[in-house]
C-alpha cells in the first residue's frame, strides 16, 4: 500500500502511537487491548497527544507544532489537523479501498476511454475516497452534512491538484440527497458510503444507523445504472461485524453477477507487524 507519510509506530493499553509525514501523535484507540512494544521513553518523544477527561478531550501539542500540516498517501495530498474529537482528517486503514476502487474505474477507462463512470460518496467525511475516484478519472458527487468537513474535502482536491476535476460538493443529509436524486432519475455507477453510528444532518436531521442504514442502503439500489461497477459500505463504531453488511450487498450478486468481499480495516505496525482492527467493510464488485 502507499502509504509514504504515514506509519503505525505502536499500538497497546488502550492507545496507537502514529507517524503523519515528520509530526508523530499518540491518541486513544479501544482496540488496542495488548502490551505496547515500544519503551515508555519513546513514547514520551511524541510531538502531541490526546487525552480525555470525562466527555471532554483535547491534544496537548509540543510548542512549535503547527495546528495543521500536510501528508501524502496514496498518491493524494491531506491537510493534516488535530481535532477536539480525536480525529486527525484522514483514515489510513482506507487505503486498500481507496486502491481497490481506482483499479476498476481505470480498468473500465481502458475498456471504454470515453466512458464517464459517475461514483456517488456519500458521508463523504475530508474526501479520500472521493479523490481516489477523481483521480482514476471518474465523476464523483461528493455528499456530507458537515460544512466544515466539505471545506477540509475541498482543500485536499486543491492540494492534490483535483480542484478541477468534475467533482460535485453537496452539504445535505445523505437520506435527503438521495431521496431527490430517485425523483430526478439520476444513476451512479458506482456507490460509496461510510455511515455513522449516530449524527446530524445540516438541519439537525437525526441518523441512527440501526433505524436508518438499510432503508438508505436499499434507496442506493434504486440509483445504480443497469451495469453498475462496485458498491462499497464501512463501518467504525457502530458494532456490527462485516459480515451484516456483506450479507446486505447479497442482493447485488444476485442481481448483477460479480462477488462481494468483506473483513476487517487493518493497520499494520512498522517494527512488529502487529495488526491494529480500525473498522470493517463489505464491497460488491462485478
Amino acid at each position: 500500500m502507499q502509504y509514504k507519510d504515514y506509519e503505525l509506530l505502536d499500538s497497546g493499553e488502550g492507545e496507537k502511537l502514529e507517524r503523519f509525514g515528520s509530526i508523530v501523535l499518540s491518541r486513544p484507540d479501544p482496540q488496542a487491548l495488548w502490551h505496547k512494544n515500544l519503551d515508555l521513553d519513546e513514547w514520551k518523544k511524541v510531538d502531541a497527544d490526546f487525552s480525555r477527561e470525562g466527555n471532554d478531550g483535547k491534544w496537548k501539542m509540543k510548542k512549535g507544532i503547527p495546528d495543521k500540516w500536510s501528508i501524502e498517501i496514496s498518491n493524494l495530498k491531506f491537510i493534516i489537523k488535530p481535532t477536539a474529537f480525536k480525529h486527525v482528517g484522514i483514515f489510513p486503514e482506507q487505503v486498500v479501498n481507496w486502491e481497490w476502487m481506482k483499479e476498476i474505474i481505470r480498468n473500465e477507462k481502458k475498456i471504454d476511454a470515453g466512458k464517464d463512470i459517475e461514483v456517488l460518496n456519500l458521508f463523504g467525511y475530508t474526501g479520500g475516497a472521493t479523490l481516489s475516484c477523481a483521480e482514476a478519472e471518474a465523476k464523483v458527487v461528493h455528499v456530507d452534512g458537515s460544512k466544515s468537513a466539505i471545506n477540509w474535502a475541498r482543500e485536499n482536491a486543491e492540494l492534490s491538484g483535483l480542484s478541477l476535476r468534475p467533482i460535485r460538493w453537496i452539504f445535505e443529509d445523505a437520506r435527503v440527497f438521495v431521496g431527490r436524486e430517485i425523483k430526478r432519475g439520476n444513476k451512479y455507477d458506482a456507490i460509496i458510503m461510510d455511515p455513522p453510528a449516530f449524527g446530524h444532518g445540516p438541519k439537525k436531521e437525526i441518523w441512527k444507523i440501526e433505524e436508518h442504514f438499510l432503508p438508505l442502503v436499499e434507496d442506493c439500489f434504486k440509483l445504480l445504472k443497469d451495469k453498475p461497477l462496485f458498491f462499497i459500505i464501512n463501518g467504525y463504531s457502530a458494532g456490527y461485524s462485516a459480515i451484516a453488511y456483506k450479507n446486505i450487498l447479497k442482493v447485488m450478486v444476485e442481481k448483477y453477477g460479480g462477488s462481494i468481499g468483506s473483513g476487517e480495516l487493518t493497520l499494520e505496525e512498522k517494527e512488529s507487524g502487529r495488526l491494529l482492527p480500525c473498522g470493517i467493510f463489505a464491497r460488491w464488485g462485478k
